[in-house]
């Protein structure tokens, strides 16, 4: 294997960044390939706590080349703040690389999303209003900045020059006391183009000579695959595509590189932001998950609406992604309850729904149709890791196999726990 993709199966908060720490050991080089500073992994090592937001979790391996693909957008300073954090924790950054075609986020992106999110009403996205969605609007409509305009800077301040001005006219006419600098942006941009510099590298000649070289490649995904903006739950998702073929036009590499692809499934289901959720628990058992899974966003720290896993949603993913494996995670939080409900169909005007809708307007309507299991007691997790699959409670095992038929892709991995030690290679 040279290429492994790490992708999110549902709403995100997966435990992707865990299961990519941990393939990271066996590869090269670690690439993020979408999205922005509106996603975040927390990765536990030796019970210290790192929450990274942009820059691929890999970086805490060492000695591997961390990658932000062009297909990112990219706060600047956000991106500086998380290198300085790492850097006071001992962590070297020497090893991160920025494509040069990714596009950056500016301070009017920021209001704009702020602004929209306001107006939208009940379509509102429930964004972390980081600007994340206006900058790929602009990249959509070839009117956005990219990392390389940065280091021309006459192009960079004509840019701005055009730009500007449209920007304030727009944020005036929603209402807003708003007017943005051309010269304050430029200066400001400019300074970080040169904390930056050493960083930025053309990331697809740099992923093409690794695989000529016989090198190893991860490609971590943020967000999950029901928030991609094709294949996601819209307009409630995101503005990028989360799904594993999002991977090449977000790194410049073809997609006949891909030879696996993991599916990261948690054992129940999670969602931050707006939008239908057919099996979400609104009692104490959906309070008692969140409350035992740390179920609130690495970025936001927004509480997590919870329910039961769902297997529509993880099926559909397992088709648009072509996983060949699954790694489950939270395993552990589900000793806390008495029973386990997986949905494996819905149900609408009494008929059987076992594939994922797009009219997402009506999915408050589809009923979930459950199967029931018993759960398991309390377990010493980090022994049960030590001692591998077959020390798994016989009722989590049922539980797990179950999921594997369902969707037909083999478990190969199994998360009981935050910690590295706390996995389950099958």
């Amino acid at each position: 294997m040279k290429t492994v993709a790490i992708i999110g199966s549902q709403w995100g908060d997966e435990g992707k960044g865990k299961v990519t720490d941990y393939y990271s050991k066996d590869v090269d080089l670690v690439v993020r390939y979408q999205g922005g500073n509106n996603a975040g992994h927390t990765i536990v090592i030796d019970g210290e706590k790192f929450k990274l937001h942009i820059i691929p979790s890999g970086i805490l391996r060492g000695g591997k080349k961390a990658v932000i693909g062009n297909g990112l957008v990219v706060d600047p300073k956000v991106l500086i703040d998380e290198i300085e954090g790492l850097q006071k924790r001992g962590i070297s950054t020497d090893d991160l690389l920025l494509s040069d075609r990714a596009h950056i986020i500016m301070p009017y992106h920021k209001k704009m999303d702020e602004v929209e999110e306001r107006l939208k009403g009940v379509y509102g996205a429930g964004t972390t209003r980081k600007g994340i969605g206006p900058c790929y609007s602009d990249k959509i409509a070839r009117f956005g900045i990219r990392v390389v305009d940065l280091y021309n800077k006459g192009v960079f301040k004509k840019k701005l020059e055009n730009i500007v001005p449209i920007k304030n006219k727009i944020l005036q006419a929603l209402g807003e006391d708003i007017e943005y600098g051309v010269e304050d942006i430029y200066e400001e941009y400019i300074r970080y183009a040169d904390v930056l510099e050493p960083h930025v590298v053309d990331t697809s000649v740099l992923l093409h000579e690794a695989l000529s070289d016989g090198k190893k490649i991860m490609f971590e995904g943020a967000q999950g695959t029901h928030l991609d903006i094709d294949h996601g739950v819209y307009p409630y998702g995101t503005s990028s595509n989360t799904v594993a073929g999002g991977c090449s036009p977000g790194t410049g590499i073809g997609p006949k590189a891909m030879d696996e692809i993991i599916g990261i499934v948690k054992a129940y289901t999670s969602r931050v932001g707006t939008g239908p959720f057919p099996t979400e628990l609104h009692d104490d058992v959906g309070e008692a998950i969140r409350e035992k899974g740390g179920e609130y966003g690495t970025t936001t720290g927004r509480p997590r609406r919870c329910g039961w896993l769902d297997l529509v949603m993880v099926r559909y993913s397992a088709r648009i992604n072509t996983f060949t494996g699954l790694a489950i995670t939270k395993m552990d939080v589900l000793d806390i309850v008495d029973e386990i409900k997986v949905c494996t169909h819905y149900e609408l005007d009494g008929e059987e729904v076992y594939h994922f809708p797009a009219d997402i307007e009506r999915l408050g309507e589809y009923e979930p149709i459950y199967r029931t299991f018993e759960s398991w007691d309390e377990q010493d997790w980090t022994s049960v890791a030590k001692k591998g699959y077959d020390a798994l409670p016989a009722k989590a095992k049922e539980y797990l196999e179950f999921i594997e038929q369902n969707v037909n892709v083999p478990i190969k991995m199994v998360s009981v726990g935050p910690g590295r030690e706390q996995t389950i290679v099958r």
